[in-house]
């Protein structure tokens, strides 16, 4: 639901709606002009291009999964085909009467078994890398409500709601249509090549924190704080949504991180802080020699 539209229906002057409103758009001064990386795409097959080393890792054992089940389906069909050609009633009027034989057995339990070794041997390390949780250079706080998101920046005790805009909405915020159901009036804006940490969780029913082009994924469960890490190497904008299934408008609470340069991050921050009245950050002042 649009900011105004639940403002609107608190009670608050329309006066008071657009000034409210106006503290939304302030967010996207500078940053306006980034380009859209992570987005779906009508038509398109594979993932979204990979923004960070975990999203990477997990395009690679997608990859490396499908060569493998490739294999083995073809093994299969292969073997199906020969015994119904070769075994079959015309071929084989007399079948043989044995039960057993070792040398296969062994080999169809000892060769799944050295498939799943080799899986996991690539598998399980990724699945470490995303779960153990590395020092933050910055962490915010992701909360899912029915039906949008409130960002805290913990660092500096701040946050906002973020919620879907509507077509109408999108080219005051600089949006094209095609952003339609994933762009967000208040976006998340964070550093490139830093790592973020992003604590989730929910304020009623499960929801999830996903964005794909990240390669993350974290069910907001309330009365829970999960977590997780991801450290963006691209500049430009990045959608995702809840995807776990929180009541009638699962569909349209989506997600929008912005990744922006340093140097950005910091004006932006500062205006941040200024307009929500949160704690300045820290400046290092070099001494006069």
């Amino acid at each position: 639901m649009p900011v105004r539209n639940r403002l609107y229906r608190t009670g608050l002057s329309a006066a008071a709606v657009a000034m409210l409103s106006s503290v939304s758009a302030w967010a996207q001064d500078g940053i306006d002009k980034l380009p859209t990386i992570g987005q779906p795409v009508d038509g398109a097959m594979g993932f979204q291009p990979a923004a960070t080393e975990l999203a990477r890792d997990i395009h690679f054992l997608d990859g490396m999964m499908l060569y493998i089940m490739t294999a083995i389906v073809i093994f299969v069909t292969l073997l199906l085909a020969y015994v119904a050609i070769r075994y079959n009633r015309k071929s084989n009027p007399t079948p043989a009467r044995f039960t057993h034989n070792t040398l296969i057995e062994v080999t169809w339990t000892a060769v799944p078994v050295l498939i799943l070794f080799f899986i996991g041997a690539f598998s399980l390390p990724i699945l470490f890398k995303q779960q153990e949780i590395p020092t933050a250079d910055i962490t915010i706080k992701a909360t899912g409500n029915q039906w949008f998101w409130s960002y805290d920046y913990v660092d500096h005790d701040f946050g906002f709601q973020s919620f879907r805009l509507e077509r109408d909405q999108l080219a005051e915020y600089g949006y094209e249509d095609s952003d339609y159901l994933l762009a967000t009036d208040t976006a998340v804006v964070l550093p490139v090549n830093k790592t973020i940490v992003v604590e989730v969780t929910g304020a009623d029913v499960i929801h999830a924190w996903t964005v794909p082009a990240f390669g993350v994924k974290q069910d907001a469960v309330p009365g829970r704080l999960a977590h997780l890490w991801f450290k963006a190497d691209k500049i430009g904008v990045y959608h995702g949504q809840c995807s776990v299934l929180c009541g009638k408008d699962h569909a349209y609470m989506p997600i929008t991180v912005k990744i922006v340069s340093q140097e950005d991050y910091d004006a932006w921050l500062d205006r941040a802080i200024k307009e929500y009245a949160g704690t300045p950050r820290t400046r290092t002042i070099a001494s006069a020699n």
